[in-house]
C-alpha cells in the first residue's frame, strides 16, 4: 500500500509523542521513587553505567571481553532483582521503574529488527484514509444524536417504523463498539433520507476515534478520484487506499454515473476486500428491484451473498424537520 509523505510526517509525529509521553511518564515516576526510596536512584544510574563499561572493552582480545560482558550482564540481573524487591517492599509494583510504551514491540520508534511495525504501518493507513477522506465532504456524526422520535409509530406492513430503527440503531451502535477487523460487512438499503448516511458517520467516528484507519465517502466522489487518477488526470492511489483500509463505507451505491470502468471498480473493490477479509459498509437509495437490475450478476452475488442486509424503514427525515419546523 502506497502513504502519502502528509501521511508520512503525521505518523512519524505521533511516534515522537509517544516516546516523548513514556519518557515523561518515567521520569515522574523516577522522582517520586527518588524522594521515598533514594537507594533505588544509586543502584538504577549503576545500571545507566555498565554502557560506558562495555565501550571500554572494545578492542580487547575476544576472549577477555567475552568474560567482562558476562561479569556485566551477572552484575546489570542482579542489580534489577534488587531494585524490583526494593520496590516491592516499599509498596510500587516490580515494574514501576520501567518505561511505558504505546507498543511494546518497537518501543515507539516505529521500527523492528529493521521491518516496519505494525504499530507505525496502522498510523501510515489511519492517516492516509484521513487524508483521502478529507476530500468527501461528508460530516462525522455520534450516536447520541440519532433521534427516533423523526420515525414514526405507526404500523406499516406489519412493523413500526420506529421499532424497526430502533434495532437497527442498536445494531449499529454494537457493530462500532465491537468493531474488528474481521467484522462482517453491512449493506443498508432503504428509500432517501432515512438515516443510513448519518449512521454510517457515527460509526466511522466511533471507529476514528478507536485509531483504525476509516475511508468513508460517497462512491460518486471516490469513483470520480479513482477515475481520474487511472487515466492520469491526478496523483494517488485511491483504489489501493480503500482496497486496505480497516473499513470502507461507499456511501449512495448507485448515484454514480455508470460505466463498464465504474462497474469494474466496484467489483474490484468489493471482491477484494472479501478476499482479505476486511469489512465493506455499502448504503444505497434503491431498492432490491433496482440495484438488481442495474447490476451485473457478480456484483449482486457478492452483495447478496457476503453482506448482511440492514434495511432502514420512515418517512424522509428531512421532511420530517420542515413539516415540525426542525
Amino acid at each position: 500500500m502506497k502513504y502519502t509523505h502528509a501521511a508520512f510526517d503525521k505518523a512519524q509525529q505521533e511516534l515522537a509523542q509517544r516516546r516523548d509521553s513514556a519518557e515523561a511518564e518515567y521520569r515522574t515516576r523516577l522522582e517520586e521513587v527518588s524522594a521515598n526510596v533514594p537507594e533505588i536512584i544509586s543502584l538504577t544510574n549503576s545500571l545507566k553505567n555498565t554502557n560506558f563499561e562495555l565501550l571500554k572493552i572494545i578492542g580487547r582480545q575476544k576472549g577477555e571481553v567475552k568474560g567482562i560482558i558476562a561479569q556485566i550482564r551477572d552484575k546489570n540481573l542482579n542489580t534489577q532483582r534488587t531494585i524490583k524487591e526494593l520496590l516491592k517492599t516499599c509498596g510500587y509494583p516490580e515494574d514501576y521503574l520501567e518505561y511505558t510504551y504505546y507498543c511494546p514491540d518497537c518501543k515507539d520508534t516505529g521500527y523492528k529488527e529493521g521491518e516496519r511495525c505494525h504499530c507505525f504501518t496502522g498510523l501510515l493507513k489511519k492517516y492516509t484514509a484521513e487524508e483521502l477522506n478529507e476530500n468527501c465532504h461528508i460530516e462525522l456524526h455520534d450516536f447520541s444524536e440519532f433521534r427516533l422520535d423523526f420515525y414514526p409509530e405507526s404500523v406499516s406492513n406489519g412493523m413500526s417504523p420506529r421499532e424497526r430503527m430502533k434495532t437497527v440503531y442498536s445494531n449499529c451502535k454494537e457493530y462500532a463498539e465491537k468493531f474488528r477487523e474481521d467484522s462482517p460487512s453491512l449493506f443498508f438499503f432503504g428509500r432517501t433520507g432515512l438515516g443510513k448516511t448519518f449512521l454510517s458517520s457515527c460509526i466511522a467516528n466511533e471507529l476514528v476515534q478507536k485509531g483504525y484507519s476509516v475511508v468513508f465517502g460517497s462512491i460518486l466522489k471516490l469513483f470520480r478520484k479513482i477515475e481520474d487518477e487511472h487515466f492520469g488526470r491526478t496523483q494517488g492511489d485511491t483504489l489501493d487506499v480503500i482496497e486496505n483500509a480497516d473499513l470502507v463505507i461507499l456511501d449512495d451505491l448507485g448515484s454514480e454515473f455508470q460505466t463498464s470502468f465504474t462497474d469494474s471498480v466496484l467489483y474490484e473493490i468489493v471482491n477484494e476486500r472479501i478476499n482479505l477479509g476486511k469489512p465493506t459498509i455499502i448504503s444505497t437509495n434503491l431498492s432490491p428491484n433496482e440495484y438488481s437490475a442495474r447490476y451485473n450478476e457478480r456484483i449482486i452475488s457478492r452483495l447478496t451473498g457476503c453482506f448482511s442486509p440492514i434495511m432502514f424503514m420512515g418517512e424522509d427525515i428531512r421532511h420530517v424537520k420542515l413539516k415540525n419546523n426542525l
